[in-house]
């Protein structure tokens, strides 16, 4: 691991810690040369999983496009960094345990939903109404009443 404060390449592991669930690996390293300290994290890294969308095409998977609908979904909402990089990586966890290396768009935005749904109402309200395309507020109340017997 090449140290961001000087450029030198001898770093050494100092601690190592399980974040995220132990989904990931938090490493607290020392630069050799300058003695900086600085943290990595290793994540698992999803493999050419491709996702097919609605009208049939074909496209590789972005992690990028779910942090991206949960931060639209979530944005002035009393959610946190940690819990918001939580539902993330449970995400792509579940993608991850998943036996096919393609997945639909649609099951893709369900994770999504539920995840949002332990998070906060209104987020999942605002993912749903594009997600379930809501034509009218009538659709919006249809949708609070099931979260409200559920």
């Amino acid at each position: 691991m090449i140290c961001p404060f000087c450029g030198n390449g001898d770093t050494k592991v100092v601690d190592s810690r399980d974040t995220n669930d132990s989904k990931a690996i938090r490493r607290r390293r020392e630069c050799e040369k300058c003695q900086a300290r600085f943290s990595t994290y290793e994540e698992m890294e999803i493999m050419r999983l491709t996702v097919t969308k609605r009208d049939g095409s074909k496209q590789e998977y972005d992690r990028r496009k779910i942090e991206i609908g949960l931060h639209k979904a979530l944005e002035k909402r009393p959610v946190s960094e940690e819990k918001i990089g939580k539902a993330i990586g449970d995400i792509e966890y579940e993608i991850q345990a998943r036996e096919s290396n393609e997945i639909s768009s649609k099951e893709i935005g369900r994770m999504i939903l539920e995840k949002l749904k332990e998070l906060d109402d209104v987020a999942y309200l605002r993912f749903a109404s594009v997600y379930k395309g809501f034509k009218n507020a009538d659709s919006f109340r249809k949708e609070m009443e099931k979260m409200e017997t559920s």
